[in-house]
């Protein structure tokens, strides 16, 4: 393997630890309490520090633990806690269990049991729970315990959506694979942070449902949608194709991203079906999802395999990182590294803002940082690009 500036364990180091330093300065709430999301990708200006997010929160002790892991400074470990504290003291009810959505300052506006968010707090326990950042051991079981009791479906194998404060349904008729894709990714860390082979076993169940069934009942890729017998909905949002969340189509960056996990699955059972399926995704998104003229992955792409979406967002390139440098460790096929290297190239040369150390999140169709940039919901927190060091840093056997 040709080393490369971008494939050096120092390298990668640097650049992880520069984004985690570019956030402790400007997104610790020491008024609030927990993270300031709303920062600008043009100039590092905080636009809105009031709202808070549960995703970006528990993203936040996600990466900062993973400084800690990465024998980064001292500040890494009390700036995850900073979040933990948040987490526990301000997002989770009490009185009903689970966790809100959305909160101005440390009051709560929105109450939603989000699938998606419980499976974020799950990863950012379990990420603590390695960097041995807290005592958290006894939250990664609990959280997992309310992931199974209040969303897991066992008839279909896989996590149900949304619900209320009081735990009744908010979408009876929806079933989506992006909230599943992260809640095997967070029984995944749980199991490498704690042990414990219940762990595993939903990983691998909910990776059957999704990367290999439903896969297989869709084109043999990732559809999102499903209804509530998990059958393919292949209309769901057709009229919405650039649903920042749901968007109608594949999406190059879910099929990277669960490429890279189910490599990680390889590692932990013995199925013989994980590493070829992570092949079969990763070809598609690279055969259909790559924009061969201007380069970057498109947002969409329909099921003949033309762009829908031709936007470039930056995590789906951070997700591409991350599944060459597994495949490439796994396999042995220098190919995936030469796309590692392609890939970085173009998050180099178009979506890093060299003067801050971090990404443009969205960038137009030719690769110009997005006008609306700073409009996008407030998820902002490096979680992708400081996911994509660390994976190629595990690919490189360097942690």
């Amino acid at each position: 393997m040709t080393d490369t500036p971008f494939r050096t364990p120092a390298w990668l180091r640097r650049d992880a630890l520069g984004v985690l330093d570019f956030h402790r300065e400007r997104s610790l709430d020491t008024h609030f309490g927990g993270y300031t999301a709303q920062v600008s990708d043009r100039d590092g200006a905080v636009y809105d520090q009031r709202t808070k997010h549960l995703v970006p929160t528990a993203r936040f002790v996600f990466g900062f633990s993973v400084g800690k892991l990465l024998d980064g400074p001292v500040w890494c470990e009390p700036a995850a806690e900073h979040g933990l504290a948040y987490l526990r003291n301000v997002a989770y009810d009490e009185e009903r269990g689970g966790y809100g959505w959305q909160f101005e300052g440390r009051d709560v506006v929105d109450a939603t049991r989000a699938t998606y968010g419980h499976a974020f707090v799950l990863l950012a326990y379990a990420t603590a729970a390695r960097a041995d950042v807290g005592d958290v051991e006894h939250l990664v079981a609990e959280t997992a315990d309310l992931l199974d009791e209040r969303f897991f479906e066992p008839d279909h194998g896989a996590y149900a959506s949304n619900r209320t404060a009081a735990w009744d349904p908010v979408e009876p008729s929806y079933r989506g694979q992006n909230a599943n894709m992260h809640a095997c990714e967070a029984l995944l860390a749980a199991y490498e942070a704690v042990g414990g082979e219940r762990y595993l076993e939903r990983a691998t169940t909910v990776a059957e449902t999704i990367a290999r069934d439903r896969a297989d009942a869709a084109d043999g890729l990732l559809w999102e949608h499903f209804t509530e017998d998990w059958a393919v909905d292949w209309e769901y949002n057709r009229d919405q194709k650039a649903d920042l969340f749901r968007p109608w189509g594949y999406q190059p960056g879910h099929l990277l991203e669960w490429s890279k996990l189910l490599v990680q699955l390889d590692e932990h059972d013995d199925a013989d079906w994980y590493v070829d399926r992570a092949e079969r995704f990763f070809e598609a998104a690279v055969e259909d999802g790559w924009d061969d003229e201007r380069g970057g992955f498109y947002y969409t792409f329909d099921r003949e395999g033309s762009p829908i979406v031709e936007d470039k967002y930056t995590w789906a390139l951070e997700e591409g990182l991350g599944a060459a440098a597994r495949l490439g460790a796994a396999t042995g096929d220098d190919d995936y590294w030469e796309w590692f290297d392609t890939i970085h190239a173009y998050l180099d040369e178009y979506a890093t803002n060299h003067s801050l150390g971090i990404r443009y999140e969205r960038l137009t169709p030719e690769g110009e940082p997005h006008p609306t940039i700073d409009e996008t919901p407030k998820v902002k927190s490096g979680y992708h690009h400081v996911n994509s060091c660390y994976e190629a840093l595990k690919a490189l056997d360097a942690v």
